[in-house]
């Protein structure tokens, strides 16, 4: 009976050892799942901190990058439109109020967004929209005088017609 009891014992064991090892063995694939995803993670991880400060150091070095890459972006984008000038780097807005610029019969159909591009030396100002990815509008550029206002205008031109009236002094003297 000992004899018999022992074999029992062993044969249970066994059972118990091979229904252990099948509940072990799932456990175990994914633990080793859960660490390969793990590492996988953290490599991802770093390699997109490395590209993105990479970035952010370019940037630092030249902070007019972004800006001069949109402006070339939008240039490039209206010259399929438009003739632009080769010769002149252009200066370039965003509307942002167009209420307040309504007035101006250049920006009558200027909406939120729109970029202006003006050329001071083809004298040439530009209104396009780039959500409809078109020209709005084409004007002319004054540079220089265009900036006073007619009061400023008179007072030169009177001021030139004293200065060009002979002096009394001058007449004594002759």
């Amino acid at each position: 009976m000992v004899i018999l009891v022992k074999l029992n014992a062993c044969v249970i064991m066994r059972v118990y050892n091979t229904h252990h090892m099948e509940s072990e063995r799932p456990r175990r694939l994914l633990s080793k799942v859960l660490i390969i995803v793990f590492f996988s993670l953290s490599i991802g991880s770093s390699a997109g901190a490395y590209y993105f400060y990479g970035k952010y150091e370019e940037l630092k070095a030249n902070p007019q990058k972004i800006a001069q890459d949109e402006i070339s972006v939008l240039l490039e984008k209206v010259g399929q439109l438009i003739d632009l000038p080769s010769d002149e780097t252009p200066t370039v807005a965003t509307v942002s109020d167009p209420e307040k610029l309504k007035s101006q019969p250049f920006f009558a159909k200027a909406k939120q967004g729109d970029k202006v591009i003006i050329y001071t030396g083809a004298k040439k100002a530009i209104l396009y929209d780039p959500t409809a990815d078109k020209i709005i509008e084409v004007a002319p550029v004054n540079v220089g005088d265009s900036a006073k206002t007619d009061e400023d205008r008179e007072e030169d031109t009177s001021a030139k017609k004293k200065s060009s009236a002979p002096s009394k002094e001058s007449d004594d003297n002759e």
